[in-house]
């Protein structure tokens, strides 16, 4: 597997511009303007195009012209996920709508006062997953913690914070001193949930390798020793867009048969991820030679 770069998609100008019409036009004002920047993408940003192409036509077996027609639908619904992101911050959420899978699996697991793990991907929406659980009304408190992986990203939960009405999340930021591992320790001391995004591997970490839609993949082992050394609560989460103004919250138990061990918890992982990458194959944002397939 390619590690990530550390470096996701946009910039914070382009942030502040979809920002702008947000507040201005509202939020199909800016999904308009995406029409036009999913294209410009899917035409010159050949290096991400082409890392899609191989995903829809390696990983999902998909026809040429459906490859094409899903790389450009890719690009949009990122784009959407990242305006929603916005919206919801900054105070827009009653103007979507939500369904709830697993509502009582999250309170349930609030309701015991000893914190949890829970992990995502960067499938869907999970960044929003804090004002989700503002909506839902849940009968128990908690503290969450999302683990922010990259400078860009920190930057925009920077704004987004800033801008943000009632969000309580709190984000820890992956530091090179490595003082973020003492501060998941921390919270999770604390009796507080993390949020992983468990999906991508960066060179230089400790890894475990396992098949990921038929191919080698490397995941970084960090989150997976953690949740097996503490034995807290997992849950698997998934915010996913449905329609323009409607999304779907996942919460999935483990199998009764996991076993604490890293590489256990990470084949339910897998597991996990693969069912929703197949039920919603075009909200995969990962835009990088994930699988290696251009050194192959």
């Amino acid at each position: 597997m390619a590690q990530w770069e550390g470096k996701s998609k946009g910039t914070p100008l382009g942030y502040k511009i979809f920002a702008f019409l947000i507040e201005k036009l509202g939020v199909k004002s800016a999904y308009v303007v995406l029409i036009l920047v999913s294209f410009y993408y899917l035409v010159f940003s050949f290096s991400s195009t082409r890392t899609s192409y191989f995903y829809f036509r390696k990983r999902l077996k998909y026809s040429l012209p459906k490859t094409v027609v899903s790389i450009y639908k890719n690009y949009y619904y990122f784009g959407q996920t990242l305006i929603d992101r916005f919206a919801i911050a900054a105070g827009y959420k009653d103007q979507f709508s939500f369904d709830f899978d697993g509502i009582d699996k999250i309170d349930a697991l609030f309701g015991k006062g000893k914190g949890g793990i829970l992990f995502s991907a960067h499938l869907g929406n999970f960044n929003v997953a804090r004002y989700f659980f503002e909506k839902a009304e849940f009968k128990n408190e908690a503290v969450v913690n999302l683990l922010v992986t990259d400078q860009e990203n920190e930057a925009l939960q920077e704004y987004v914070g800033a801008t943000s009405k009632g969000a309580t999340m709190k984000f820890i930021v992956i530091k090179d001193d490595m003082s973020h591992i003492f501060k998941m320790n921390e919270v999770l001391e604390n009796n507080e949930v993390i949020i992983f995004a468990a999906d991508r591997y960066v060179e230089g970490i400790q890894f475990i390798e396992k098949d990921f839609l038929g191919k080698p993949v490397k995941f970084p082992s960090g989150p997976y020793k953690l949740a097996a050394r503490k034995k807290l609560p997992i849950l698997f989460l998934y915010i996913m867009k449905e329609s323009a103004s409607h999304y779907h919250f996942y919460a999935k138990e483990a199998s009764e048969s996991m076993e604490y061990k890293p590489s256990k918890i990470l084949e339910e992982y897998i597991r996990n991820l693969e069912i929703m990458i197949r039920k919603y194959p075009l909200q995969w944002f990962n835009f990088y030679d994930y699988w290696n397939d251009l050194k192959s």
